[in-house]
């Protein structure tokens, strides 16, 4: 398949995944806010029992939500259900994976800075984390959960940390992360496909039948408790997808430790969020939540800058004497389009990017001097570029680089 015609499926799946994904967690976020928020009913005369009900205000109207369990009445026609949201955001993350990554090649999952794996191998590692950390999760909750939940719950947390770690030490940082995201994503899906819908399956059943069965309030435990796993997964998944806009995080040496921050804290925010209905302070505790997780954020990427800054700096021993002598901008030329132009630029020559990615071009000496900060942050600091190193940037010509655009960055 053509470059170009890899991009329009790219585009296509991108399109799709964040429309069916905006649906599927709107959905979510908001039975959880009904079931949370409804008032126990008083003063009934209905047949049926209803479990509690709300009053909502929206759209120039009054609407008037009530949950029950339809004890001894017959199904209500017609029921909607809520899957296909959680169905298509998976199948179009799967596709943007194998577009991207598995075979596509739209953006390199090896990095010889990272680990010698080759492009193939690191995909396979990718892969493997993907349904590996899916196929723990599923035996820790469906064998384990019952019996022995915080034990389920211990090895869980303990297998994401391994997961989180590993990949990002044996292949890019941004498709570590991704595929991290990825990994809670297909727990997510799974859950509804493996757990939740049988479970609303058997409790249709159960109302058609006329009576609830011992396996549905098994299922249904298990169903519940799944349901609470995917509201604390949705913010870390959300950051991890968008993760990949920000080289300073993904690219640090702790890169690992971000990645854990971001999802311990935005499984934090959900859960002050969750409790808030019962928890007066809540408020002074999220901005706390977050501004601690910030904080955070901010200390590790120094602690990794300060890391970094022996082997980045200009006097590095490597390149002795030679460190301090003034670059010109010819040589800066010849390195930026020997390493870099291959994709940016107006008529790219590489074999997967038909257009300059982010429309960043290097072809005029104007259009270098421009992008200078771009330049420092994604080849000096993070070397987050070029991508996995594709074109084989060398230390050498970063720390020209470097010196170059600490002398002004001139032509």
């Amino acid at each position: 398949m053509s470059g170009s015609a890899w991009e329009i499926v790219d585009l296509v799946a991108r399109w799709v995944h964040v429309i069916a994904g905006i649906m599927w967690v709107g959905n979510s976020l908001l039975f959880n806010w009904l079931d949370r928020s409804l008032q126990a009913p008083s003063g009934s005369t209905q047949t049926r029992k209803p479990v509690g009900n709300v009053w909502l205000l929206h759209s120039g109207g009054f609407y008037y939500v009530e949950k029950t369990l339809l004890e001894g009445q017959q199904m209500p026609k017609p029921m909607h259900w809520f899957k296909w949201q959680a169905y298509t955001t998976w199948l179009s993350g799967l596709m943007l994976l194998i577009v991207v990554y598995w075979a596509g090649g739209r953006a390199v999952m090896a990095d010889a800075a990272v680990s010698s794996l080759s492009e193939q191998s690191a995909m396979f590692v990718g892969v493997g984390a993907v349904f590996g950390g899916w196929a723990l999760y599923e035996m820790m909750n469906r064998f384990v959960a019952p019996k022995a939940p915080t034990v389920s719950a211990a090895v869980w947390i303990g297998g994401l940390i391994a997961i989180a770690i590993l990949l990002t030490q044996l292949i890019d940082g941004r498709a570590a992360f991704l595929h991290v995201g990825a990994m809670m994503a297909t727990i997510m899906a799974g859950n509804v496909f493996w757990t939740i819908v049988p479970s609303q399956r058997e409790l249709v059943n159960s109302v058609d039948e006329g009576g609830a069965s011992a396996s549905l309030k098994a299922l249904s435990a298990r169903a519940k408790r799944v349901s609470i796993h995917n509201n604390y997964f949705t913010f870390p998944v959300i950051v991890l997808m968008v993760s990949n806009h920000f080289p300073g995080i993904y690219g640090s040496q702790l890169s690992w430790a971000l990645l854990l921050i971001l999802i311990a804290g935005g499984a934090a925010v959900r859960h002050v969020l969750n409790i808030r209905w019962t928890f007066p302070s809540w408020r002074p505790a999220l901005w706390v939540t977050m501004i601690a997780t910030v904080l955070l954020l901010i200390g590790v990427m120094h602690a990794a800058n300060a890391m970094s800054a022996p082997t980045s700096a200009l006097g590095s021993a490597a390149s002795g004497a030679a460190s301090n002598a003034p670059v010109t901008f010819a040589e800066v030329r010849h390195i930026i389009d020997r390493r870099c132009t291959q994709c940016h630029s107006a008529t790219p020559t590489d074999p997967v990017f038909t257009a300059a990615p982010l429309g960043v071009m290097f072809d005029t000496p104007e259009q270098i001097e421009a992008r200078k900060a771009r330049i420092l942050e994604r080849a000096v600091v993070t070397k987050t570029m070029p991508l996995g190193n594709k074109t084989g940037m060398t230390e050498q010509e970063r720390a020209m680089l470097k010196r170059w655009l600490a002398a002004g960055g001139r032509q």
